[in-house]
């Protein structure tokens, strides 16, 4: 399995440019290749309706939000979406080939795994990013004016 080269530079696309709020990736004739790519004002939802209800993909979501200081972070998701419902080889290809395809993308923050819809709710998604926040040594920190 191979990761396109167009996966790699929309990745970076994404995390340095913010140009996308999420990308959806799809394995086709063994290689990972971009399948959509959501806009910065694309919400949440318009994500989660993106992937399909029966066969697995991969995603990255840049995710906002707003400390317990008062700060705004964001975390880059990695999704690997494997619904129950999709056919088992599909689950086996992807879920085997999951480290090659992150390792592909440099910056990847946090990894979540998926089968239904509730297992990557906005809480969830929420509650990950802020937990990483908290056990982070880096802080929202008031630098004095000169």
């Amino acid at each position: 399995m191979t990761v396109h080269d167009e996966c790699k530079l929309k990745f970076v696309e994404l995390k340095a440019k913010r140009n996308y709020r999420f990308i959806i990736f799809k394995i086709e004739d063994e290689e990972v290749v971009v399948e959509k790519l959501g806009s910065p004002d694309e919400a949440y939802e318009d994500f989660t309706e993106s992937l399909p209800a029966n066969e697995c993909r991969y995603a990255v979501y840049d995710f906002d939000f707003i400390t317990d200081e008062n700060c705004q972070k964001s975390k880059i998701f990695c999704i690997a979406w494997s619904p129950d419902t999709s056919k088992v080889r599909s689950q086996m290809v992807y879920a085997s080939s999951k480290d090659r395809f992150k390792g592909e993308l440099d910056g990847i923050q946090v990894e979540l795994q998926a089968t239904d819809l509730s297992e990557m709710s906005l809480d969830i998604i929420k509650g990950r990013a802020l937990k990483l926040f908290v056990i982070s040594p880096f802080r929202c920190l008031a630098l004095p004016i000169n």
